[in-house]
């Protein structure tokens, strides 16, 4: 046999029954065969995620129309249904008319003033059977059909009992605007209910991201996986969820409406009414000034978080990941300035959704920009890498 260079690419014969020249090789047959499953899960899964997005709107606008509290009892399965008659709605005007809110902030309410606050209300919860009929139907089709790769039965299974549970706190969210005093929801539980929303997207994001490639790729890019650039993705990532809880507790006490004005906070950087509540720690909950110092400070550490990230992210050699983190650092920024604009204004209903949206795209490109730190997208040589 004649010498060869030690570079000169070696023509392998293709295999039995292909022609030479008919394409790239593929994978093997575990993932030839998985592959239409795999898409289809994630098919099904961006559904949910993109229910859960708008479940996450509807609630914003529920909680900024002050509607949370116009239905009085937790029927999941007879309460899909509304009101169908006069005494119908008569007899839910009275059960709202025997809470606080109405007593001290609504009293005088006309029926059709009720029903105003009552469908969004309505809409919110029915949303929420919406979501668990899709993931029910998705979940057990997939199993009679046998067609849920290995390893992923617990990880679906997880997203459905998430989201009975997520029925569960909202209605404990709920019953804490019934009684005593409350005009609204107690703000730490709405903040767990907004961090439980998250956590779900999360996990739906998450899991998109593994069913878009195979697992013989993702086994072999997690051998690329970039630690330094990593370490950061997962820091902005718990910081940006602790930013999410801040928040919830800003809107739970319409704190974004007590401080108008930017870059100080009444004329002073921190507020001297900032510890006024006793205990020490109501103030973490319930003192406007506080619970808004803190989640500015939150937003600005967000920023300089999203600049290192980005600076460490800008060393991989991989264009995926350089552009994942160029994209955080762009949505950090736009974040920003929605919320300064947002509180500036006085948190009016369309900056607040607008504030809000722009989480969920923060929130889900931070997790991609992690993802892509652990799984690198590897280009071949061929490619330009």
């Amino acid at each position: 046999m004649a010498k060869r260079a030690i570079f000169e690419e070696v023509q392998v014969p293709p295999p039995a029954g292909r022609a030479a020249g008919g394409g790239a090789a593929g994978g093997g047959l575990i993932d030839r065969a998985g592959g239409g499953t795999r898409r289809a899960i994630r098919a099904w899964l961006l559904l949910l995620f993109v229910l859960v997005a708008a479940m996450v709107a509807v609630g914003g606008m529920t909680r900024l129309t002050d509607s949370g509290l116009s239905i009085t009892e937790w029927r999941p399965v007879t309460g899909a249904l509304p009101p169908m008659s006069a005494a119908d709605w008569q007899a839910e005007f009275d059960k709202y008319r025997d809470t606080p809110q109405y007593r001290i902030m609504n009293r005088g309410m006309s029926l059709e003033e009720f029903k105003v606050i009552f469908w969004w209300e309505w809409g919110h919860r029915q949303f929420g059977r919406v979501i668990g009929l899709v993931w029910a139907v998705g979940f057990l089709g997939f199993m009679a059909l046998r067609r849920i790769p290995p390893g992923w039965t617990g990880r679906l299974l997880l997203l459905g009992a998430l989201g009975g549970l997520q029925g569960a706190i909202g209605w404990w969210m709920v019953a804490s605007g019934l009684t005593g005093e409350m005009t609204a929801v107690a703000s730490y539980r709405l903040a767990t209910h907004l961090g439980l929303a998250f956590v779900i997207l999360g996990l739906i994001a998450w899991y998109a991201f593994l069913l878009s490639r195979r697992e013989a790729d993702l086994l072999q890019a997690r051998r690329a996986r970039e630690p330094r650039v990593a370490g950061p993705a997962t820091a902005l990532m718990h910081l940006g969820f602790l930013q999410i809880l801040l928040g919830a507790l800003v809107a739970g006490i319409d704190a974004g409406r007590s401080y108008v004005d930017w870059p100080l906070m009444h004329g002073v950087f921190f507020p001297p009414e900032s510890f006024d509540l006793a205990p020490w720690w109501r103030n973490l909950f319930e003192n406007p000034a506080l619970v808004q110092f803190l989640h500015r400070m939150g937003g600005y550490l967000m920023v300089v978080l999203a600049l290192v990230a980005f600076a460490r992210g800008r060393a991989s050699p991989h264009a995926a990941t350089r552009g994942a983190f160029g994209a955080v650092l762009a949505l950090t920024l736009a974040q920003a300035v929605v919320g300064i604009l947002t509180v500036m204004a006085g948190a009016p209903w369309p900056l607040g959704i607008l504030h809000q949206a722009t989480a969920i795209a923060l929130w889900v490109g931070i997790l991609h920009a992690r993802h892509l730190a652990i799984y690198p997208r590897i280009a071949g040589i061929r490619a330009g890498a």
